[in-house]
């Protein structure tokens, strides 16, 4: 294996337990999440899957949204819904 694979396998191999580790901690509590949006812009966001932040909401439609292995939703904190982001945009995070 040449040392280009090798180094393109260790990040992989990072960014998988990276994507681990941030999806236990949304599970566990607020976690502060800094990530570049679509447009280009950086956004600092409190979020969260723990169920008891989540304000429950009537569903308007019966569409559902297709799993996206790239992107994750989680309940933003200070914005009260639903926002979802990229893995691969993701800057840095922490409890």
């Amino acid at each position: 294996m040449s040392l280009s694979n090798t180094l393109k396998k260790q990040e992989t191999t990072m960014a998988t337990r990276s994507k681990s580790v941030l999806i236990e901690m949304l599970h566990q509590g607020i976690v502060n999440l800094k990530f570049t949006k679509s447009d280009g812009t950086e956004r600092t966001m409190r979020c969260t899957l723990v169920e008891t932040y989540i304000q429950p909401h009537e569903k308007k439609t019966e569409r559902v949204k297709k799993s996206n292995e790239h992107t994750l939703s989680v309940w933003d904190i200070e914005n009260n819904g639903w926002r979802s982001f990229r893995f691969d945009s993701v800057i840095e995070f922490n409890k």
